[in-house]
């Protein structure tokens, strides 16, 4: 015994569940000198056979028989107790289990399948076909030690389970963020980033060039890209220059290319962006920045439809699709002689207004969700929940930001806040009520009652209490005093006209602290 002793125990080291399973069942068969057995787990509602010996393997297999129906291993794996049972005569026995089986199971013993803590999560069955019953030995000792070597395997077979469970997990979890990652979406329902959304549809069917408008941060490139991505180009190659993001004349050569020798440094030909696009889409981000010397050349390039590399005499032509965008007013720029008119109205031919998040705010529980899943995904950590009481502050919040600043928000919440579930006293200050107010460091403090902020340098804070109970609105204003006081709770318990062991035990029982 002290051998199958050893070697159930090395059954741990196997970690794929298959043969595992296989091994397992094998041995136990093989103890009792019989073919037949199963192995099976409770699922949901359903016990569902996940391994099989015997001439009727492939039958039995994927089995399953929903709790509450007969069944022998639903009867051990509810009670977990070992059972002996005769299929003929036992009412636990499920009538279809066999049917079609040209040789009928005449004997079942059946042992509950325990994790370390003691819970049954399955059974197996050990099955004599013998009309004379005559294989199983049922000895007391003997179906005691085979107890015991099952519980070992067991346990190896429920680890083996968990590492598959986790396996999968962690490549449904990389498949997801490959997608996330992959592919930035464009999230949204509201009537103004539909509208949006739309004309980007229409305007993604044709060549003309397009300028795209909207503040830092609305989502301009990723617009650019999903019109590149639906066009007739999508097979092309897209290329993205900012142009504010380098120098004036290195932003040259990086559009139009370089001949070999054509300034100090230059010791070979390089193609510029408008040539590497060919057949593509050039996405010109920040256009408003663009000198007026370069809007010149670019204008050549989309009357023309040549470029000229820097030390060569030579234009070559191409066909680029130009996308261009700006957070700046780009008809008042034209006005104030800081870019060019012409260019403009060659750049707009289909203008694209990308909407503020403060014009979308339907949208903000979304692209919340959106941004949480995929920064979750990224540090393999469960993503968290907002309150109704936090939805709503970042529902009114003006998010000066727009998407950019909401998704660096999302990744300091779940950097910094241990719970599940984000509350809207874990809000930074600046994105509630108290953290709106108007700070002003020339306040000029009275003598008489130094520990008062003025009134004008503090906004009212927000009464829209929504769905929160009591005890969040005692929360509110404690953190409201707290924050108006810097966090001096003596000043603080005198202006909520309360002594200050009063106002320190209320924070004690709302479990109020200072954060470091």
């Amino acid at each position: 015994m002290r051998n199958r002793i050893n070697y159930f125990k090395s059954l741990s080291e196997e970690l794929d569940p298959g043969r595992l399973q296989r091994k397992f069942l094998e041995s136990l068969l093989d103890l009792q000198d019989v073919r037949r057995g199963s192995i099976w787990i409770k699922q949901d509602r359903f016990y569902q056979c996940v391994e099989a010996a015997g001439r009727q393997r492939e039958s039995m297999l994927g089995v399953r028989i929903p709790v509450g129906q007969p069944s022998i291993a639903g009867w051990v794996i509810e009670n977990g107790r070992m059972t002996i049972a005769e299929p003929e005569t036992d009412g636990r026995h499920h009538p279809t289990a066999e049917s079609g089986f040209d040789v009928k199971s005449s004997l079942i013993l059946c042992f509950p399948l325990y994790l370390r803590d003691g819970t049954v999560y399955g059974a197996v069955q050990i099955i004599d076909t013998d009309p004379r019953k005559s294989k199983l030995n049922l000895e007391s000792d003997y179906l005691t030690d085979i107890q015991a070597l099952i519980d070992i395997g067991a346990v190896a077979l429920s680890n083996a389970l968990i590492y598959r469970e986790k396996l999968e997990e962690t490549e449904s979890l990389k498949q997801t963020l490959e997608k996330l990652q992959g592919k930035p979406a464009l999230i949204g329902q509201s009537p103004a980033f539909l509208e949006s959304r739309d004309l980007m549809q229409e305007y993604a069917r044709t060549d003309y060039a397009i300028l795209i408008t909207g503040e830092s941060g609305t989502g301009k490139e990723l617009f650019a890209r999903q019109i590149h991505r639906t066009s007739r180009r999508h097979s092309k190659p897209l290329m993205v220059q900012n142009c504010s993001a380098i120098p004036e004349t290195l932003l040259e050569s990086e559009l139009f290319g370089y001949t070999r020798g054509a300034f100090s440094g230059a010791d070979r030909n390089r193609i510029g962006l408008f040539e590497a696009a060919e057949g593509g889409t050039l996405f010109l981000d920040e256009i408003g920045d663009m000198p007026l010397n370069l809007q010149a050349r670019i204008l050549r390039v989309i009357q023309d439809g040549e470029v000229k590399p820097l030390g060569s005499n030579r234009a070559k032509q191409v066909d680029v699709r130009i996308v261009a965008a700006t957070h700046r007013d780009m008809r008042q720029m034209v006005s104030d002689k800081l870019f060019r008119e012409d260019l403009y109205y060659r750049l707009s031919v289909l203008p694209l207004k990308v909407p503020p998040l403060r014009e979308r705010r339907e949208d903000i529980p979304l692209l919340l969700r959106h941004f949480m899943t995929r920064e979750a995904l990224k540090m393999t950590v469960e993503p968290k929940q907002f309150s109704a009481q936090a939805l709503g502050l970042l529902k009114t919040y003006g998010w000066g930001g727009n998407i950019r600043e909401l998704e660096n928000f999302v990744r300091y919440m779940l950097v910094t806040v241990e719970k599940d579930l984000i509350a809207d006293v874990d809000l930074p200050a600046h994105m509630t009520g108290v953290g709106q107010r108007r700070r002003r460091s020339d306040i000029k403090y009275s003598p008489r009652r130094p520990h008062v902020i003025p009134e004008e340098a503090i906004e009212p804070y927000p009464l829209d209490f929504g769905r929160r109970t009591w005890q969040d609105v005692e929360k509110a204003y404690i953190h409201y005093l707290m924050d108006a006081h810097r966090w001096n709770i003596t000043r603080a318990a005198r202006a909520a006209a309360v002594n200050r062991s009063t106002f320190v035990s209320r924070m004690r029982r709302l479990g109020i602290k200072r954060k470091a």
